[in-house]
């Protein structure tokens, strides 16, 4: 811990010289030095930015409900996760930046918030804001074998932080394992909780246009480098789809995305050039903000990330539109879940090899069969009122 002290005090201006470069205020530095105006409230709550946050705001909900006089203040990384929790305008609910994780900026955040306990979010493990000496609860906790192995390399500073933890609910069945090899002690975990499932299966089921109108699109979800070419020779070999709608994760890489669709010499449109989608076999989605529209109409849609190494994206989003789901060998980021929905029917796992003869076996009737296995692993929901309960026990509000 005395290391990490100095390395983190050493750290603590150059933090705050890059956040003035990128743009923030004074009391944004003010906050993040734990200052600004404050008030007592019963919980302080922290999450790293927009996901984590959205996917959390029902625990919030289910606080306030749970205790009408409870006051919160919700603390994230990020001045736009920062605006995400003010935009909510929940009463009782206060947001701030997070102190930086140092004796002072710590001290005098608690002295001025007083918080009785701390909830941390999915994958915040910062060594002294979780021995700062309040209750520590961790939520929808995550420990990938990737971190795992680089905490197995600080095993004192991990055993320190994790003896400090109070409840613990983990995002997975492997993080669970992992956190409790690092030192977390058994008996304070409580059932695994997906945080994103949760959030998912909260939200109205949206409204989509019948599935014999959706049969024939596919939608290729946040895609990346790499991925785009195998899918749409996929898309040109199997004979279901006759629309393809292909989603970059990051549409600044059109130019390139249209150069291989061009060389495989398909016919296509792009959404930044105002062009509707249907005129042509693939559409390039090259927006922002926008999925939930490709994920509506389509009834099938491949999930980015798992033909790549990058983990895959969410299952949970497309699941709650009915959307058929196919994934390639990639899904660390979500394994528990894939694997839920595997054992299940709940989605189709293929390689590059096998995908375009996977799509063509995927007429109408097949895709709702995997949609309602994958609608039914989603409302699976885990029992939170006994956590939420347990959870007010040890805040001891």
């Amino acid at each position: 811990m005395l290391l990490y002290k100095v390395i983190m005090a050493v750290l603590a201006p150059l933090l705050l010289i890059r956040a003035l470069w990128r743009g923030e205020t004074g009391s944004d530095l003010a906050e993040r030095l734990g200052r600004g105006t404050a008030q007592p409230v019963g919980l302080w709550l922290h999450g790293a930015s927009l996901g984590e946050l959205t996917s959390a705001r029902w625990v919030i909900l289910d606080l306030l409900a749970a205790r009408p006089d409870l006051r919160l203040v919700v603390t994230a990384n990020t001045v736009s996760g920062r605006q995400l929790v003010r935009d909510w305008r929940l009463d009782r609910v206060t947001a701030r930046l997070a102190p930086l994780d140092t004796g002072p900026a710590l001290r005098s955040f608690l002295t001025r918030w007083r918080p009785a306990a701390l909830i941390s979010l999915e994958a915040e493990y910062w060594p002294r804001r979780l021995t700062c000496g309040l209750p520590v609860l961790l939520l929808g906790a995550r420990m990938s074998d990737r971190s795992f192995r680089r905490w197995q390399r600080r095993p004192a500073l991990a055993a320190r932080m994790l003896a400090a933890v109070r409840l613990a609910v983990a995002q997975d069945a492997g993080s669970r394992r992992n956190l409790q090899a690092l030192g977390l002690d058994p008996a304070v975990t409580l059932p695994d909780l997906d945080l994103k499932a949760q959030a998912m299966a909260r939200l109205p089921t949206p409204v989509t246009p019948d599935r014999a109108i959706r049969a024939t699109w596919l939608l290729a979800a946040s895609t990346h480098e790499d991925e785009e070419a195998l899918i749409l020779r996929a898309f040109a070999r199997q004979t279901q789809f006759t629309h393809l709608i292909l989603a970059p994760r990051h549409p600044t890489r059109a130019p390139a995305i249209v150069a291989q669709i061009r060389s495989l010499k398909l016919s296509f449109d792009q959404r930044s050039l105002g062009a509707a989608p249907g005129q042509s076999p693939v559409y390039l989605a090259d927006t922002l903000g926008e999925m939930d529209l490709w994920y509506a109409r389509c009834g099938a849609v491949i999930i980015g990330g798992s033909f790549a190494n990058r983990g895959g994206h969410t299952p949970w989003e497309p699941a709650r539109f009915g959307t058929a789901l196919l994934h390639g060998p990639g899904t660390r980021n979500f394994a528990a879940a894939f694997a839920a929905l595997d054992a299940t029917g709940g989605a189709l796992p293929v390689t590059a090899e096998t995908l375009a003869t996977a799509l063509s076996g995927l007429p109408a009737r097949t895709q709702d069969d995997l949609a309602a296995a994958a609608t039914s692993v989603l409302q699976a929901q885990c029992d939170f009122s006994a956590t939420l309960a347990r959870l007010l026990t040890v805040c001891a509000i």
